[in-house]
């Protein structure tokens, strides 16, 4: 008989860690070669973690909610074969277990985003470290508590969603947007509402609240600015409807709106290469694949953020595809870490829900976002040599956020212009 180690596997360069959702199978339980065992959840994705070998459940080492960090074992399978993978211990786990024990770990503090659980050193002299004894804080965390003179007693009122009640950087950035000016103390919103007799409490679900914090966080981050320009699609309308039915049969699925903008924004994106960057301190990294996060509204009213990497090297077609393939098992909650990871340039299509137009908020570490409105009829004047005359055309306005600390007006402006320029010459003759 041998054991098979089931760890918590790498899901991109900036997923430390995961917390475990739900085990799907119990001690005791068979399991088959890629079949699912335990649930995860990331801040980006919800996935599932399957089996490579079958054999028996036989013990799980952590429990739901437990937050797991890459490479520790998760849970134990014994098969008919000899081990398989490497148990001598799960050595990276209990080393930062046995740290944990100690009353402190020197750690030199690094401005990431990713957070090195560590603890306080206890001191009783320390009123800060005593109030939050045993409590887990990162680095990064602790330079934010310092850094904006966060008391004691502030601390202790807010609420961490990391394991065991830490507080993360999201909770903290959270609480410093609702905190008051010039106030050392929390004021929780909740003091301040009167409640009726039929008012309902609704507890954020976890994708609810981490939304909200990268919200905040990106608008604490960059300097949000908007440009608004109204593009005529007429042309694009009028294609559509031509070859929609024929695609679909041919295909054997519909050809949406959305790759048709992706492909003016993605040409825009060329001729503007610095919006396809991301700030880094005081450097600019300016990206060469074009990696398209396509915002989608999932059925329970939340929303995620799937990635269409090398979008440019796709034809009309796979990216179609793409898009309904990704729109498709977001709704399902069965994309894989790395498809909501490394986006270069965001676009929202706030038109599915009858908007006009919207001023989405930037998705970070991304300095700009495209939001496209509904399309609409209305009387247009056009222009022919033998003399003006209104007309019903088809137009939709296309609202453009971008990071003010590397894109100036006139390049924003120009941008969202030069992409309604693409989606005005859509070529009524294209053939796919």
């Amino acid at each position: 008989m041998g054991k098979y180690f089931l760890k918590l596997p790498k899901m991109g360069e900036s997923i430390a860690e995961a917390t475990l959702i739900k085990w799907l199978k119990e001690e005791g339980d068979t399991i088959d070669i890629d079949e699912s065992v335990v649930e995860i959840a990331t801040d980006k994705v919800d996935s599932d973690i399957p089996s490579e070998v079958k054999g028996i459940l036989k013990e799980k080492k952590f429990s739901e909610n437990d937050v797991i960090k890459v490479g520790e074992i998760i849970g134990v399978i014994e098969t008919d074969k000899d081990d398989i993978n490497e148990f001598e211990d799960d050595i990276d786990g209990r080393i930062e277990r046995e740290i944990g024990k100690q009353e402190s770990v020197s750690v030199p503090f690094v401005e990431s985003e990713r957070e090195s659980t560590i603890f306080f050193k206890e001191n009783k002299t320390d009123e800060l470290k005593n109030n939050l004894d045993k409590k887990f804080l990162s680095p990064l965390v602790k330079n934010i508590i310092k850094k904006e003179n966060i008391i004691p007693e502030e601390l202790e009122k807010i609420s961490g969603t990391g394991k065991n009640g830490r507080i993360t950087k999201k909770d903290i950035l959270l609480y410093l947007n609702t905190r008051k000016p010039g106030s050392s103390q929390e004021i929780n919103s909740h003091h301040d509402i009167v409640l009726g007799t039929q008012d309902k409490i609704i507890e954020m679900s976890r994708m609810t609240r981490l939304t909200a914090a990268n919200m905040i966080a990106s608008k604490q981050t960059s300097a949000h600015v908007q440009s608004f320009v109204e593009a005529d699609v007429t042309d694009l309308w009028n294609w559509r409807e031509k070859i929609k039915n024929s695609y679909q049969t041919r295909e054997g699925e519909k050809l949406t709106f959305t790759p048709l903008f992706i492909t003016a924004l993605i040409k825009a994106i060329k001729d503007f290469p610095l919006l396809n960057s991301s700030v880094d301190g005081d450097k600019i990294i300016q990206k060469k694949s074009i990696n398209i996060s396509m915002a989608t509204a999932l059925n329970d009213g939340s929303l995620i953020v799937p990635v269409i990497h090398n979008a440019d090297h796709l034809n009309l077609v796979g990216l179609s595809k793409v898009v309904n393939d990704l729109a498709s098992r977001s709704r399902n909650q069965s994309l894989k870490p790395e498809e909501v990871q490394g986006g270069t340039f965001t676009i929202t299509n706030v038109g599915n829900f009858g908007s006009l137009m919207g001023t989405p908020i930037i998705n970070q570490p991304q300095v700009g976002i495209v939001a496209i409105g509904v399309i609409r009829k209305v009387p247009s004047v056009i222009e022919t040599p033998e003399g003006d005359f209104i007309g019903i055309r088809r137009k939709v306005m296309l609202s453009h956020t971008y990071d003010h600390r590397i894109i100036n007006g006139a390049m924003g402006g120009n941008f969202v212009k030069k992409m309604a320029d693409y989606l005005d010459q859509w070529d009524k003759n294209l053939i796919i």
